[in-house]
């Protein structure tokens, strides 16, 4: 399935002025845009007519971004997800795939990011590597793990801070900061 001008575009975002700036411009491109600000809107708009592709925010209030791609293609298995996000982290990329998002991007991305995030999921996987592997850096992989953990916990701070075995508030503080750059 090829990206086309036309085709049905669903963002799913709980910040009003990023979704609505977005989908100007998708309109601008000749797509048909549909909006919705949390789970329950965008899964109501799916089942009333299932979009060809979506674009979902990871965190928003209530449920996550994670319930609205698994349930979006739970409804129609040839609809498209990208997953965007502010936050990333290979635990949350890999979870997003697993429910069925073709690709993840992290904030901020514009529509010509996104457009070329759904034409790299048509690609066949890279075979091999023209450069070397650089490790990612302690700081980077010890974010990576606690994301994890905080992952396998379903977001209990509490639960996760006792499977690390550190405080409550100090896995608090090193979640309030970015991720790490490698």
């Amino acid at each position: 399935m090829t990206i086309d001008e036309g085709q049905t575009l669903l963002i799913v975002d709980d910040n009003e002025i990023f979704r609505d700036r977005l989908a100007r411009a998708f309109e601008d491109r000749g797509y048909h845009v549909r909006k919705a600000s949390g789970h329950e809107e965008a899964i109501a708009s799916a089942r009333d007519e299932s979009p060809e592709l979506a674009v979902v925010d990871l965190k928003m209030p209530g449920k996550s971004g994670l319930e609205v791609v698994r349930d979006l293609v739970e409804i129609d298995p040839q609809t498209r997800v990208v997953v965007l996000t502010g936050y990333g982290s290979i635990a949350t990329a890999i979870d997003a795939v697993r429910l069925g998002a073709v690709n993840y991007l992290q904030k901020p991305a514009d529509a010509d990011d996104i457009i070329a995030a759904f034409s790299r999921a048509e690609n066949p996987p890279m075979t091999g590597s023209d450069h070397e592997y650089q490790a990612p850096s302690l700081a980077r992989a010890e974010w990576e793990h606690i994301q994890r953990v905080l992952a396998d916990c379903g977001g209990n701070i509490s639960e996760a801070a006792r499977r690390l075995d550190i405080h409550r508030r100090t896995l608090q503080r090193k979640l309030d900061r970015y991720p790490p750059r490698d």
